[in-house]
């Protein structure tokens, strides 16, 4: 478990004093999850909806609820709310509970159990299981493992969320799992790609390494990394791949979220160094992954500062666009 760093409890206050006045009014303790890979934080619960900002690895937030069984409704530290994927590949919930008034923390979940140590009034702690009524499994911050007391008069508790009870292991994974949504599997593409946030550029990189990539490196690591889906190595190919796929678009605005975008050779920054250029004879040179709403990921200079994201409208990205579509 992740101890209370300066950051991070400066992080816990500013969530005591932002958090929902229903919450606060029901006398439950703010849960906080911290994210585990760059995930979307979004208006709604749904892959469609606006992406306000994309979370990386190690920033913490609030969870308010858990919407259903793929998103939680969260809170950023600026206060500002919305929702997150809740696959522990993107999240997960580092403390759940406040300690209420001094309590013992023991080694097993009775009296009779040794004295562990003391937890004092206001440590955050994390519930793993819940072995009895009278007992909660905790792990504290230090990441010490032991048992307290259910009473209120002790310990609060924040949202009901899936609580495991009886043992505190893991619950098992089904055995045949139901196949991911396109798109699940394209968020899952995206937090791929989104990882190698600021990896640098470099020209003809090597297929084998993730040290540094080139544009269709890039996305090919993603969709082999996301999808276990394996792309060809360069962007032409990549291009062909699409168009083999089914109906490409020649207007990125038509384009929906993970599609692949391809461009030709760059003539200029403005519109007008395109006039009259006939772009079906045009060479791909370049590839990027549509993050919607406006938006490209992708990787194309050392001096950019490697993988990242771009807007389109008015630049060489909206001037330059070939076409686009699925590659799933």
């Amino acid at each position: 478990m992740k101890k209370i760093t300066a950051s991070l409890l400066v992080f816990i206050l500013t969530a005591l004093l932002v958090i929902p006045a229903a919450m606060a009014a029901q006398g439950t303790s703010p849960v906080v999850g911290e994210l585990q890979s760059s995930a979307s934080f979004r208006s709604q619960p749904s892959t469609s909806s606006t992406v306000y900002k994309y979370f990386k690895k190690g920033e913490n937030v609030v969870i308010l609820e858990e919407t259903n069984a793929y998103w939680y409704k969260v809170q950023d530290v600026y206060g500002k709310i919305g929702y997150v994927s809740s696959s522990d590949k993107y999240i997960d919930i580092i403390y759940n509970a406040t300690i209420a008034a001094s309590v013992n923390f023991r080694t097993s979940a009775s009296t009779d159990g040794s004295k562990i140590r003391l937890l004092n009034k206001g440590e955050s702690v994390l519930i793993t299981g819940k072995p009895s009524s009278a007992w909660y499994a905790v792990t504290d911050s230090t990441g010490k493992k032991g048992y307290v007391s259910t009473q209120e008069q002790y310990i609060t508790t924040g949202p009901a969320f899936s609580m495991p009870t009886g043992t505190v292991s893991a619950p098992s994974t089904p055995s045949t799992p139901a196949a991911p949504t396109q798109s699940a599997t394209i968020e899952k593409i995206i937090a791929a790609g989104m990882k190698y946030w600021g990896t640098p550029y470099e020209f003809g990189s090597d297929r084998d390494t993730t040290t540094t990539f080139d544009c269709s490196d890039f996305v090919r690591t993603a969709f082999r990394e996301g999808a276990s889906v394996t792309l060809p190595s360069d962007s032409r190919k990549q291009g062909d791949y699409v168009k083999a796929k089914g109906s490409v678009k020649t207007d990125w605005h038509q384009l929906k979220r993970g599609d692949l975008m391809f461009f030709m050779d760059y003539k200029g920054a403005k519109a007008s160094s395109y006039a009259g250029i006939n772009k079906a004879t045009e060479t791909i040179t370049h590839v990027g992954i549509y993050l919607g709403n406006g938006q490209i990921l992708h990787t194309y200079s050392t001096e950019s500062g490697g993988v990242r994201t771009s807007d389109i409208a008015g630049t060489q990205w909206d001037y330059r666009f070939l076409f686009g579509g699925s590659a799933l």
